[in-house]
């Protein structure tokens, strides 16, 4: 059979939960869990939390290591709320861990009056975000960020690939007050090694610079939006990257400070629903500034329950794999 003609390999059922990376990206494995182990090493006040979910939060690397700071709650994620919020009024630094949709949609009244109003110093850890499970709306977290972001002094995080992980998990801890941070487990890529990056909280940060497109994103997409700036170099079109891991609060100075060079593209690319999100955060931000690009899009989630399947497939189908975000700026541009 001549190869042009050659079907794709059926995708089995794995691919539903497989690792984000592309083929052949590299990856390193459980971030999340290696740094805090190594960060509690020293500091007795952290703990460990979760919902019966250790194991597909990379939390039970800290359980192997800290048995006795190390507690399972069961499937009760408003009691993992409730119980963590306890533990910081008596000094401890709970991480509490689980999948991002039972973490908000199931706690969110938990998180909401138990930590957040009183400002309380538990880290929130949640593993699944936006569309990084192929399990359907019950598992989907495509709406967290909007969620989180409506939280009064609730800072939001949302990292992009092992090392961010790695370098938040430390100042997340010794951020005063709560924070509630996206989570990617397992084998985790790692991107940004590759330019010359430390995750600061608060801060957006400059990746790569363009003349022609701004790309303003978080999380996954920016691990994106950078493979899709290196493939449209080759039609000499000039893609920045400017990677925002902070949500909220937004590092207003540096987004306007990219935002108002003259004649780009600007682009908001997020993993997560175009409702609530990156997009609508900086959209306000400029709007409220007087700040009006060239051109605005976003590149987000549809406002719509997604379907289940294979994870390569879905990107493709709502717009986020590479070769979509590639095909998307190109298309803006024309």
């Amino acid at each position: 059979m001549n190869t042009a003609t050659q079907k794709k390999p059926r995708l089995t059922t794995s691919a539903m939960i497989a690792s984000i990376a592309d083929e052949g990206q590299r990856v390193k494995a459980a971030p999340f869990g290696k740094a805090l182990v190594e960060y509690a090493a020293t500091r007795p006040e952290v703990v460990g939390m979760t919902a019966d979910l250790a194991k597909y939060t990379d939390l039970h690397l800290f359980a192997q290591a800290y048995p006795e700071r190390f507690f399972q709650m069961g499937m009760a994620e408003q009691l993992l709320m409730g119980a963590a919020g306890g533990m910081a009024k008596t000094g401890l630094v709970p991480f509490a861990t689980t999948y991002a949709v039972f973490g908000t949609r199931r706690a969110y009244d938990f998180i909401h009056q138990v930590i957040a109003e009183e400002n309380l110093n538990v880290k929130i850890c949640c593993a699944l975000p936006g569309l990084t499970t192929g399990y359907g709306p019950s598992h989907q977290a495509t709406e967290d960020l909007a969620m989180m972001r409506a939280i009064p002094g609730l800072t939001v995080v949302d990292p992009c690939d092992a090392l961010d992980i790695e370098q938040a998990v430390p100042q997340i801890a010794g951020h005063a007050g709560p924070v509630y941070m996206r989570l990617l487990r397992g084998n985790v890529p790692l991107v940004l090694d590759e330019y010359d990056y430390r995750f600061e909280l608060g801060k957006a940060k400059l990746l790569r610079d363009g003349a022609d497109v701004l790309v303003i994103s978080s999380g996954l997409l920016t691990m994106r939006a950078l493979e899709a700036a290196r493939q449209l170099a080759g039609d000499k079109v000039g893609v920045a990257v400017l990677h925002c891991p902070t949500i909220k609060p937004l590092d207003a100075a540096t987004i306007l400070a990219e935002a108002r060079r003259p004649g780009r593209l600007v682009v908001v690319a997020e993993n997560h629903s175009a409702v609530g999100g990156l997009g609508e955060a900086v959209a306000s931000l400029l709007l409220q500034e007087g700040v009006a690009p060239a051109r605005f899009r976003m590149l987000a989630l549809p406002d719509a329950f997604l379907d289940a399947g294979a994870l390569p497939t879905l990107h493709d189908r709502y717009g986020i794999s590479t070769a979509k975000v590639a095909e998307s700026l190109k298309a803006w541009l024309a």
